[in-house]
């Protein structure tokens, strides 16, 4: 019976757990003070509105997991928008041409941020914080600030404005691509390695693992996802330019580390992340059904990240803190004077 109760409190309060109750307050505080928002219609814009985010915290729950960071996805994002439009309007290929292409652009630009980190051993953060601006750059200079592309076919469209089977049309690609990344996360040795990886570099590289390798996959699998990202941000919103993603990175960190994610590598897990995604993407939208300023979201966005950095360093600590010695019998003593 105690074994079944100790075990019940270790869910109970598991990071996870937790972030599942503060999501279902968070529900019924806005469904209390927000006008509608509790409506299938608002269901359907939050979850429209929270895909790209999701879709760029996916990307970096394996970084993360690795120790590192990437910094760059939101630029990235929005460099892959501006491509994609360059690729449809100015070079003339259809649709999906130019989607797989766009594709292929956050592959490279994942494999650059790959190469820098695993080829020179740089640190990620630095790499990422170039590539940020790089990426951001690129954009600005292909679109010289002022170009915009619009008009797409309403084919195309329909994957951002939409539904298809009752949900909006991009959720079903979002949950193919987090049913994926859980796969690959928590049900192969690759995913295993990880975390490998993030509790201990050297150790792994000693146990055999090919730790550069994995580190470039990681890399180059959130470059494929930001671009995918991009792809159905400009479906949403009917437009490509150079400021798209602005601040995404933000978001998608802070729902990772939200999620439970260790900053500093290790320890994490995939759905921690999605319910990181869905408390940011629920405050967000309640905070404009209560009739909030915009830059409240942002500040709570900011003590959110910070909170939840906070909790993983001392949740840390005290794990990792000196245990008391175990009480010692009063016969200890004679015993060992009778020796």
């Amino acid at each position: 019976m105690k074994t079944s109760l100790d075990q019940a409190r270790k869910i109970l309060l598991r990071h996870e757990a937790i972030l599942l109750f503060v999501l279902m307050l968070e529900w019924l505080w806005f469904n209390s003070v927000g006008r509608n928002f509790g409506s299938l219609d608002n269901s359907y814009d939050i979850l429209r509105h929270s895909v790209e985010i999701g879709l760029l915290a996916l990307a970096m729950t394996p970084v993360i997991l690795t120790g590192g960071i990437d910094l760059s996805v939101g630029s990235l994002l929005g460099l892959c928008a501006v491509l994609f439009g360059k690729f449809w309007r100015d070079a003339g290929l259809p649709i999906s041409l130019a989607a797989v292409a766009t594709l292929g652009v956050g592959v490279v630009a994942g494999g650059l941020n790959a190469a820098l980190i695993t080829g020179l051993r740089l640190p990620p953060l630095i790499v990422t914080l170039g590539t940020y601006s790089l990426f951001r750059g690129l954009a600005e200079a292909i679109t010289r600030g002022v170009d915009t592309f619009t008009n797409f076919p309403a084919s195309f469209l329909h994957l951002g404005q939409e539904r298809s089977l009752g949900l909006p049309t991009q959720v079903w690609i979002f949950l193919l691509t987090a049913v994926a990344v859980w796969l690959l996360v928590h049900r192969t040795t690759l995913g295993r390695s990880f975390r490998a990886i993030g509790f201990a570099p050297d150790g792994a590289r000693y146990a055999g693992l090919p730790v550069e390798r994995r580190l470039a996959l990681a890399y180059v699998l959130a470059g494929f996802i930001a671009a995918l990202a991009a792809i159905i941000y400009t479906a949403r919103l009917g437009q490509a330019k150079a400021d798209a993603g602005t601040g995404y990175e933000l978001f998608a960190i802070t729902a990772v580390v939200l999620g439970g994610t260790s900053i500093f590598g290790g320890t994490g897990s995939v759905h921690g992340t999605l319910l990181g995604v869905a408390a940011i993407a629920v405050l967000n939208n309640g905070l404009v059904h209560a009739r909030q300023p915009r830059e409240v979201a942002g500040m709570l966005t900011g003590l959110l990240l910070v909170a939840a950095l906070a909790a993983g360093t001392l949740s840390q600590w005290w794990r990792n803190r000196p245990k008391p010695a175990p009480p010692t019998s009063p016969a200890e003593p004679e015993q060992k004077q009778l020796a």
